[in-house]
């Protein structure tokens, strides 16, 4: 096989687990960039910003950068830290491929949706949607583990 045929088999593959841990609901999207409303984006240089997604529950630890229009009510908690295990998942397929997410934690009272776009590369976008908070977006990776 040449490069380019085992380069094409390696992304097939790849994008087969990507589908395969959509379908299941069984993912984490790693955060490498961030872009607030307001402002200019950044670079996340930690590993530890993440959104995991499972069947049954949902734990976000990313970082916020923008307008807050309530005051946190655990003064601790100053980025998007939330785990919900009460919420709606519905998934779709572009025409241009890849696949659309969007999250709508029942249980969390600040989030209104959680917007995640993923190419069959794993390259991936998050859009957070709060109801006291200026809209965030991330972008970054779906990991393969």
């Amino acid at each position: 096989l040449t490069n380019a045929q085992n380069r094409r088999i390696e992304k097939e593959h790849k994008k087969e687990i990507i589908q395969e841990k959509i379908n299941d609901q069984h993912f984490v999207f790693k955060a490498r960039n961030v872009i607030p409303m307001r402002g200019r984006s950044r670079n996340i240089s930690t590993d530890n910003y993440d959104l995991k997604i499972t069947p049954d529950t949902i734990t976000a630890y990313l970082p916020y950068f923008g307008r807050a229009y309530v005051a946190p009510m655990d003064a601790s908690k100053d980025g998007i830290q939330f785990t919900s295990t009460k919420f709606q998942y519905v998934k779709t397929t572009p025409k241009k491929g890849g696949w659309n997410i969007v999250i709508k934690p029942d249980d969390v009272r600040d989030i209104q949706r959680l917007i995640v776009s993923i190419s069959g590369e794993g390259y991936a976008s998050l859009q957070v949607i709060s109801t006291h908070r200026d809209p965030i977006s991330f972008n970054g990776i779906i990991e393969e583990k």
